[in-house]
C-alpha cells in the first residue's frame, strides 16, 4: 500500500481549500494500491484553514518537542499536527505500507524541505511532521518532485 498526500490526487484538502493535483503522481499510481491521506485534516484542522509553518526546526523537532507549529496568526497548532501524524502512523498497523508520496514543503508532508516558520516563503532543509514520523518507521518517502523510478510493491 502506498500512502499519498490527498492534495496531490486532486482532493481539496489544502489549507486554502484547493489542491495540488499532480498528473505525474496519478500516472505513477496507475494499477497500484494506494490510500489518500491528509495529516492536517486527520488532526482536526479545518478546510480552509490559515497556513501553518514549523518554528524552531523541522518535523523531527516537533516530534521531539523542540519545535512547534503555528498558524499565520501565531496560534499554536502543534497538537493538531501531532494528532494527524499519529493518525497516519495508525495506518501502518492496518496496512502493509511500502512507501509514501507526500507534498513537498508542507509542514506535515514536506520530504526534503519545509518553510522556515517566518511566513516569508523561505524554505529550510528537513521533513514535515508526518513525513518525519513515517521516516522514523523506515517507510521510504518521496515527494511529487522525486518520484521513484520503480515501485516498492
Amino acid at each position: 500500500m502506498i500512502l499519498v498526500s490527498a492534495c496531490l490526487l486532486g482532493q481539496n484538502v489544502k489549507y486554502n481549500g484547493n489542491n495540488n493535483y499532480n498528473q505525474a503522481v496519478i500516472d505513477f499510481l496507475a494499477g497500484k494500491d494506494y490510500l489518500p491521506i491528509c495529516p492536517e485534516s486527520a488532526g482536526g484542522l479545518t478546510i480552509p484553514r490559515l497556513p501553518s509553518e514549523i518554528c524552531g526546526g523541522t518535523g523531527v523537532g516537533v516530534l521531539g518537542g523542540t519545535a512547534t507549529v503555528i498558524n499565520q496568526e501565531g496560534v499554536p497548532v502543534t497538537e493538531a499536527f501531532l494528532k494527524g501524524a499519529k493518525a497516519i502512523e495508525a495506518l501502518l498497523e492496518k496496512y502493509d505500507v511500502t512507501m509514501a508520496i507526500l507534498k513537498e514543503n508542507s509542514p506535515s508532508c514536506g520530504v526534503t524541505a519545509v518553510y522556515d516558520g517566518t511566513f516569508s516563503k523561505e524554505k529550510i532543509p528537513g521533513m514535515g511532521v508526518a513525513a518525519a514520523l513515517l521516516h522514523s518507521h523506515g517507510i521510504p518517502i518521496y515527494s511529487e518532485k522525486n518520484l521513484p523510478i520503480q515501485s516498492f510493491e
